[in-house]
């Protein structure tokens, strides 16, 4: 482990649970005071920015530079498609995706959007719809991708090491092992931490909710600790493991259940509206990309707190959690991509991933809007009274009955293991960061980073008290923005690494033709 980064972010990290723990009230006031400075000044760069990485990525799909291999030029890909789309997915989405499936569209339903008139009717439903496609599509997978991509062109061409600090090589050369390199880790793994700490915490307030549905558990704070501090060490079981036996063995359990979960609500819920929904939606989130990623939303004269703006709570809270989910994400996306070619690595990781996220969220979300326009209801008004029913209030409004119980169990299950893949991922990810890209650090390291990751979910959760949402949402925007910068970078040295790599390809190609 580097000395230096890493006893750097410990001491920033510990700080934040001293003072979170010794100020709660002070703490609280300073979270919510940096979320409406982060809102107000920089809701514009965190909009540009992933419409700008989806661009970028693109442009090099389609470029000469997508033939080119993540890897030797006769290597091929370690995993199947369904293996690696298994471990991208439960790595890119996972916990998140469940919590917010059917509570994001729910919200655009019956609060409105910027995009749609009135509220609680058909047309809100459809935007609603298009909404929650944009915030979990294309532009959240192209902000995990810019990362993914910069390491495994350092790393399987340059012959680097998988970590962060050496993504800025092409630009940066040597010093990326000095002071620069420090920093660069620091922020990459402050922004990680915090992300999944963010998950971590929706993640148990899901599980909680679950219990309660199931068994009757009581939803409280007392419940959620426990269960992050059972879940962290289910989790430091499956990352002590390794990438190919714990993480690979729960990453298709969550395919696998997810897919359970996908039959049950198209066979048993509305299926034609369904259906139907899905192929629409894509035609009109498609149609109306450009419109979403070029609307910034102004800041009113007289607004004084940031819960004013629509954009706060919902685009810049989602880019900024990718943003700080992008480490993670893309050094793990890496790990698991050599072999594959530039263009089906971005087609596969922007793409691929994208319509997963379409299908899952048509059939949880959609669901809950046919109840709410055509069925009984009452999910609306679940949602508005804990977020975290959502899913629970979506079995319910079904009422399939026994099958709808073994469904919430399922679901349960589900949230519990994308808890642990989240989790375990995570650590494993830290840990390589902090060990300079070494993909297998030492055992201790581990239980030492995974245990932060759990420490720090449970302090938010503690400060955020009746406001948990709010802080687990703030603390991954603001743990984004230093990140966001060094992405910036990123995709310059991607470009200089490509062209660098195309030109070795030619030449060689030229060498032994002659």
């Amino acid at each position: 482990m580097n000395p230096y980064s890493s006893l750097i972010s410990a001491a920033v990290i510990l700080l934040f649970v001293v003072l979170v723990l010794a100020f709660p009230t002070a703490s609280a006031a300073w979270i919510d005071s940096a979320r409406t400075f982060v809102t107000f000044f920089f809701n514009w760069w965190y909009v540009a920015l992933s419409g700008v990485f989806l661009v970028f990525l693109i442009a090099i799909a389609v470029s000469k530079y997508g033939v080119l291999r993540l890897g030797d030029a006769d290597e091929r890909p370690k995993y199947s498609y369904f293996t690696w789309f298994a471990m991208l997915y439960a790595a890119g989405q996972g916990i998140g995706i469940i919590f917010w499936s059917i509570a994001e569209p729910v919200f655009h339903y019956s609060g409105g959007t910027p995009f749609a008139e009135g509220t609680a009717n058909q047309a809100a439903a459809d935007m609603a719809m298009q909404v929650t496609f944009f915030h979990w599509g294309l532009n959240a997978w192209a902000i995990y991708c810019i990362v993914a991509l910069a390491l495994c062109l350092v790393s399987y061409r340059l012959k680097k090491p998988l970590g962060i600090r050496y993504t800025l090589f092409p630009l940066f050369g040597d010093r990326v092992e000095g002071p620069l390199g420090v920093a660069i880790d620091v922020i990459a793994v402050f922004a990680t931490i915090f992300g999944i700490a963010t998950s971590l915490g929706l993640g148990v307030t899901q599980i909680n909710a679950g219990l309660n549905h199931i068994w009757g558990v009581p939803i409280s704070e007392a419940v959620q600790l426990i269960l992050i501090a059972v879940i962290t060490a289910v989790a430091l079981c499956s990352v002590l493991s390794g990438l190919d036996r714990g993480i690979k063995w729960l990453s298709q359990v969550n395919m696998w259940l997810t897919l359970v979960l996908l039959v049950f609500f198209f066979a048993w819920g509305p299926t034609q509206y369904l259906v139907v929904s899905l192929f629409e939606a894509i035609v009109a989130y498609a149609a109306n990309l450009i419109t979403f990623n070029v609307y910034v939303e102004s800041v009113p004269a007289d607004a004084t707190r940031w819960s004013d703006m629509w954009q706060g709570w919902w685009t810049t809270f989602y880019w900024g959690w990718w943003i700080s989910w992008a480490p993670f994400v893309g050094v793990f996306v890496a790990r698991v991509s050599r072999g594959r070619t530039v263009r089906e690595f971005i087609f596969g990781v922007v793409g691929v991933s994208s319509l997963l996220s379409f299908v899952w969220i048509v059939a949880y979300g959609g669901t809950a809007l046919w109840a709410e326009l055509f069925g009984p209801g009452g999910v609306s008004d679940a949602v508005s009274a804990n977020v975290s029913m959502a899913l629970f209030a979506t079995f319910e409004a079904m009422d399939v009955g026994s099958i709808g119980v073994v469904a919430g169990v399922l679901g349960t299950i589900l949230v519990t293991t994308y808890f642990v893949t989240s989790s375990d991922s995570g650590t494993l990810v830290v840990a390589t960061i902090l060990s300079e890209g070494n993909e297998h650090p030492m055992y201790r390291h581990r239980v030492i980073w995974g245990s932060f990751e759990g420490i720090v979910a449970a302090v938010l959760l503690v400060a955020g008290g009746s406001a948990a949402l709010s802080t687990l949402q703030t603390a991954a925007i603001i743990a984004a923005l230093p990140f966001s910068v060094i992405m910036v970078l990123m995709a310059v040295a991607i470009v200089r690494c490509l062209s660098m790599e195309h030109l070795a390809e030619k030449s060689a190609r030229l060498r032994n033709a002659a």
